[in-house]
């Protein structure tokens, strides 16, 4: 076995056309194992199914146009497949393999795959020997139609070897695109994802990842977009891990992780307890009023016995004159945390002396334990 073969010259070498063709296959075996070793295969750029509305002139039924917009795939062989320009889908093309079908709502997916043509005969000298061979080819493409349930053929396409070129006919690697709706003999909408297989976009492999700037944004499409969220590491004298939304261009923080450890998060926060562990809330409640759970427990877990709830409850002295007399008579809670607290006030001095039941008001104390499954977690 041997490495790649680089291609030497020298003075007064006399060169072949083997010798040529091997500058160029160098290059391009050295490219196509860049991007088969060091990115995920996939949609790089571009080549969306986009539709325009038409009408058919005969029947009048109305469908729409399909094309696939200018752009770039790599296939997982490495080799580039490029679109210069959006392509009108020929529904005589989809007529051929799928016209047989009973109508379904089901789409059907639609592929790119890379193709090798030769061009018209470019204008140039004649070689010595008079041979009329084209001395260029065209990397061009193929869009095929697939049968239902052919984007799992994309999904098991299986890599080359490590020193494969890339793949040249008749080697033939599918990228999914999409997928089209069929009605009434033409084309009715487009769909990126179908039967859990979406289009797959190009990605990298890479255990690290170093920004040269000092901080480094991770979003979630190609442009900084209003609302769309973001994760940016920040280096510096104080640096920081910010998870956001873009507002007027900046990533606003909604979560925000200091040098020191420090977290400080914008909205509320729960997480999974373990079983046994417990969460706590107190404070002040009158007659009539719903105690609050603790934060992080959801009344849901409550009622299927997740969380099993305990409530300490302790009469509060209402204001009192220095002659009258205080005594609770009811400090509760039902079922629905719903606090009942009735008091009575006597003053044996005033002339019309009574006693007085009225609200009151408790001091509360809630515990939240979640309780153990059958796993003993």
């Amino acid at each position: 076995m041997t490495g790649p073969m680089r291609p030497a010259f020298h003075e007064g070498h006399v060169l072949a056309a083997a010798d040529l063709s091997a500058t160029v296959e160098y290059a391009r075996a050295g490219a196509a194992r860049h991007a088969r070793h060091l990115h995920e295969w996939g949609i790089v750029e571009g080549l969306g199914l986009a539709t325009e509305p038409r009408t058919d002139p005969l029947t009048g039924v109305r469908h729409v146009e399909v094309s696939v917009s200018a752009g770039i795939a790599v296939d997982g062989t490495g080799r580039e497949v490029v679109l210069t320009e959006p392509v009108v889908l020929r529904e005589s093309d989809f007529d051929e393999v799928n016209g047989a079908d009973q109508p379904t709502d089901e789409p059907y997916p639609v592929f790119l795959t890379a193709a090798d043509r030769e061009p018209a005969q470019l204008p140039g000298p004649v070689s010595c020997s008079g041979s009329t061979a084209k001395t260029r080819v065209e990397e061009s493409y193929q869009i095929l139609f697939g049968r239902l349930g052919d984007e799992r053929l994309a999904a098991e396409q299986q890599p080359p070897a490590i020193g494969a070129p890339p793949a040249d006919p008749p080697a033939r690697w599918l990228v999914l695109l999409g997928y089209v709706h069929w009605a009434d003999g033409h084309f009715s909408g487009v769909e990126t994802t179908a039967r859990g297989v979406a289009a797959r976009f190009a990605g990298v492999r890479a255990d690290t990842v170093a920004a040269r700037s000092g901080a480094l944004t991770l979003r979630t499409g190609p442009e900084a977009e209003e609302g769309k969220p973001a994760l940016v590491l920040s280096g510096g004298d104080q640096p920081t891990l910010v998870f956001g939304l873009y507002q007027g261009g900046a990533v606003a923080p909604l979560m925000t992780l200091a040098a020191n450890g420090n977290l400080t998060i914008e909205g509320s926060f729960s997480g999974r307890m373990p079983a046994g562990s417990t969460l706590v809330t107190s404070g002040t409640a009158t007659d009539g009023m719903l105690l609050p759970l603790p934060s992080g427990i959801t009344p849901e877990q409550v009622a299927d016995g997740r969380v099993v709830i305990h409530v300490h409850l302790t009469p509060r002295t209402p204001p009192l004159g220095d002659t009258t007399l205080y005594s609770p008579v009811e400090a509760s809670v039902d079922a629905d945390r719903r606090v009942r607290c009735r008091v009575r006030l006597y003053d044996p001095l005033k002339a019309a002396a009574e006693v007085v039941e009225q609200p009151g008001a408790v001091d509360f104390l809630v515990l939240a334990t979640v309780a153990p499954t059958n796993g003993g977690g």
